[in-house]
């Protein structure tokens, strides 16, 4: 079993006034007992994730403490439990052949990268908010 976790849940995470924090919490607390196996995110995730942090909050350290969740930190003795997978050429344009077909879901490119993605290497669950990815993939919103 493997779960992908999306941008949305992180953000969540982070921001205590989101009305999905407190789900996106147990959620996560759940991944990191291993409840679904095997966790998994993308760089396009990260770089989303990153990018959105940093421009709604101005915060650096809101980014850091992502960036620490997700790449795991030594010096702080926080371990990685969620797996790195990297768009190649292949996923980025099987993705967009899949941004084509489900143009009327108004799904973004990372999601479509996202369905791609989980295709490819096999992931069984994904982790989001975003009800546009129903009926593609399983969804757990917890």
């Amino acid at each position: 079993m493997s779960i992908f976790i999306d941008t949305g849940i992180f953000i969540a995470y982070v921001n205590r006034k989101d009305k999905h924090h407190s789900a996106a919490t147990g959620l996560l607390e759940s991944i990191m007992k291993n409840k679904y196996g095997a966790a998994f995110t993308s760089d396009f995730v990260f770089n989303e994730l990153m990018t959105f942090i940093l421009y709604k909050t101005g915060d650096v350290k809101k980014a850091a403490q992502l960036r620490d969740m997700i790449l795991g930190n030594e010096k702080k003795d926080i371990p990685r439990f969620i797996n790195m997978l990297f768009i190649d050429l292949i996923i980025l344009e099987k993705g967009w052949i899949i941004f084509a077909k489900y143009a009327d879901k108004k799904l973004n490119f990372t999601d479509c990268s996202i369905i791609e993605l989980m295709k490819n290497k096999g992931i069984d669950h994904l982790a989001s908010f975003d009800g546009g990815f129903d009926g593609i993939v399983s969804r757990i919103r917890y």
